[in-house]
């Protein structure tokens, strides 16, 4: 059958085609995407191209289906998989595959990816359990599932000693300690102030950065204090905009003691340069910032792992069960990911949104891969002359301004077709 598509055929050659699927086999399956959320990582990719490590050499023979971040409906089942597996599941995919070569869905291979319209899922990836049950509302919010699997997976890598006379580490942020989020200002920042807030381990005191003050009003205005406090974590906001060195003001919120989690956002040497001077005793640097520049490195304090314990970790993506927990928390309520859905978009959009991403305000762009529609933010809505978009907004503002399941049933039902 017939598949469109965006793929990379090259360095910034982004391209919607349209081919044929090979025929299933017995251990495969036929899926049909619904949504995907829009990734800086494809950005990265579509810099690069070939170079990614995460790329084949032949996009100019086999160019790849791109988009990770992607959910949908199983369409035909292999007989392999019939007794775990029938059409009507829906699932949320897990794209890391964890191989050596760092393959994955949506990076890798020219017959899956979330910015399709129907994909081939290889015996390997079902296997690996790639193919996860889901069991919540919307398909958009199962569509961030991933980006926040990724945060899910940053706060489990942080470590601390239980006690300071011990070799004991226990996993995790300290719960009831103190954190920084630099650069929080994005959509994955968004998500890390979510479960900071609402997950199982809470800080006492989280700060968080920007440089932007507009954004860091908008997330006062999602993740207001007093939401924080009534969950016992004090929220602070700081705009570092006109500070030439940052790590003084922010460490005094932190009081005597500093930071026992710091996560940085931004890849920019200055940046965790001043991040690291954040951390208290024992404090934990979580690099989360993916840098493009295989080649990025920032001076660190040696003294401070020396003598206060100051250790660094770094994690690129999630496994399996950050997912799981991801698609827990999205089913009961814990973290809201629609509050970072800022934009929706057809298929037919996806190419110029990718090229263009570092530049769009705003936090997550969803894709609805069997649709055309231009990138539109949310809540400009209202600004396009079209009776499905003033259709939309009205959903969006009985929601308080948010996409939502009625809204996204609406553009499902009644959008163009690609």
């Amino acid at each position: 059958m017939q598949t469109t598509a965006v793929r990379i055929h090259g360095v910034k050659d982004l391209r919607v085609d349209t081919f044929e699927l090979p025929e299933i086999q017995e251990d495969e399956i036929l899926a049909r995407i619904v949504t995907d959320s829009l990734c800086l990582s494809t950005y990265k990719v579509s810099q690069k191209g070939s170079a990614h490590k995460k790329l084949p050499d032949n996009l100019d023979k086999t160019p790849i289906v791109m988009g990770h971040e992607f959910c949908g409906v199983v369409e035909r089942v292999g007989a392999k998989w019939q007794d775990k597996f029938k059409p009507g599941d829906r699932f949320v995919a897990q794209p890391n595959l964890g191989r050596a070569d760092t393959y994955s869905l949506g990076y890798s291979f020219p017959y899956v990816g979330g910015e399709s319209t129907y994909s081939v899922i290889m015996n390997e990836a079902i296997e690996k359990g790639c193919l996860l049950p889901y069991k919540g509302e919307s398909f958009f919010e199962a569509a961030m599932a991933e980006p926040l699997s990724c945060v899910v997976a940053g706060f489990k890598a942080n470590f601390h000693l239980r006690d300071r006379n011990d070799y004991d580490y226990t996993m995790g942020i300290r719960t009831g300690g103190n954190m920084a989020i630099v650069g929080g200002t994005g959509p994955m920042g968004s998500l890390a102030i979510d479960l900071a807030i609402h997950g199982d381990k809470r800080p006492s005191v989280l700060v968080v950065t920007g440089r932007t003050q507009s954004k860091l009003d908008r997330l006062e205005a999602l993740y207001p204090a007093e939401e924080a406090a009534r969950n016992g974590v004090k929220l602070l906001y700081v705009n570092t905009a006109d500070m030439e060195d940052f790590s003084g003001p922010v460490k005094e919120l932190a009081g005597v003691k500093g930071f026992d989690d710091v996560f940085v956002m931004v890849a920019d040497e200055k940046v965790v340069n001043q991040s690291e001077k954040l951390l208290g005793w024992d404090g934990c640097f979580n690099f989360f910032a993916g840098p493009i520049d295989a080649g990025f490195t920032a001076p660190i304090n040696f003294y401070n792992i020396h003598y206060n314990a100051a250790h660094y970790v770094g994690t690129s993506g999630s496994n399996t069960q950050d997912m799981l927990d991801a698609i827990k928390l999205i089913e009961d309520g814990v973290v809201s990911v629609g509050k970072i859905a800022t934009h929706i978009l057809g298929l037919d959009a996806v190419p110029d949104t990718i090229l263009k991403l570092p530049s769009i305000p705003g936090g997550k762009k969803i894709c609805y891969s069997h649709k055309k529609f231009p990138l539109t933010a949310v809540d400009e809505l209202g600004k396009l002359d079209d009776p499905l978009a003033k259709e939309l907004k009205r959903l969006v503002d009985e929601a308080g301004g948010i996409w939502n399941k009625k809204a996204e049933d609406y553009f499902l039902q009644h959008a163009e077709n690609i």
